[in-house]
């Protein structure tokens, strides 16, 4: 998942992003939409736009109006993976990181979402069984969150290897809440989840800074 967006107002600057990726999703054979059907690239804005609301149900809905004006995108929209993570629809939310996989294939982030979903589907055992495997990450601290997932390196060490990088602290703090809570430490998540949202982490975290802020804002409207 490598774009990032330096927001306020995020969904604008993001745009600039996902800009990007509907130029990409053509080049990969995204189907043009036909005459009269829903502009895509203001479908995804929508879609993205709804989910830094909270309103998750409805950001769901348009990214299935989108892969319904081009089938060819799905497999390029991981944010609707995501945001299928937050609906609740598990087995969806695997099947979509299963395809992102197909055209972004090193992703350390993919994998992880994967097993998010399938611990929330299945168990945790379950979900490290079936990690998906990844290639080359460079990015800090992903080799380390790609281990810790597996089963063969602890938060601490994750913590570590974040760094003093506002971008691999973002990161270390993002990927072991999700960790945290999809292992039952429901303390341990909400204070990594917490510190990953915290502004700081705004520009270096950009498309994952929003999510952290959603997942906070969901974690504070159930106390």
């Amino acid at each position: 998942m490598p774009w990032t967006c330096a927001s306020r107002p995020s969904v604008r600057r993001a745009t600039l992003a996902y800009g990007l990726f509907w130029a990409f999703a053509v080049t990969v054979g995204a189907q043009a939409p036909q005459p009269g059907s829903a502009d895509p690239s203001a479908l995804l804005d929508g879609a993205v736009a709804d989910f830094e609301r909270g309103q998750i149900d409805q950001s769901v809905a348009k990214f299935n109006q989108l892969i319904a004006v081009a089938p060819r995108a799905m497999p390029q929209l991981w944010q609707r993976g995501i945001a299928l993570y937050y609906a609740g629809r598990y087995d969806d939310c695997r099947k979509q990181f299963e395809a992102h996989r197909t055209v972004n294939p090193d992703d350390v982030e993919n994998a992880a979402w994967h097993y998010l979903c399938v611990a929330r589907a299945e168990s945790p055992a379950r979900a490290k069984a079936a990690l998906l495997p990844v290639g080359p990450d460079a990015r800090v601290p992903m080799k380390q969150v790609y281990e810790l997932f597996k089963g063969a390196m602890t938060p601490e060490q994750v913590m570590t290897a974040g760094g003093a990088s506002l971008s691999g602290q973002f990161y270390a703090n993002l990927y072991l809440g999700l960790y945290y809570e999809a292992t039952g430490d429901a303390n341990r998540a909400r204070a990594a989840l917490e510190a990953a949202a915290n502004d700081r982490f705004r520009s270096s975290g950009g498309y994952m800074h929003m999510v952290a802020r959603v997942h906070v804002a969901r974690l504070a409207a159930r106390r």
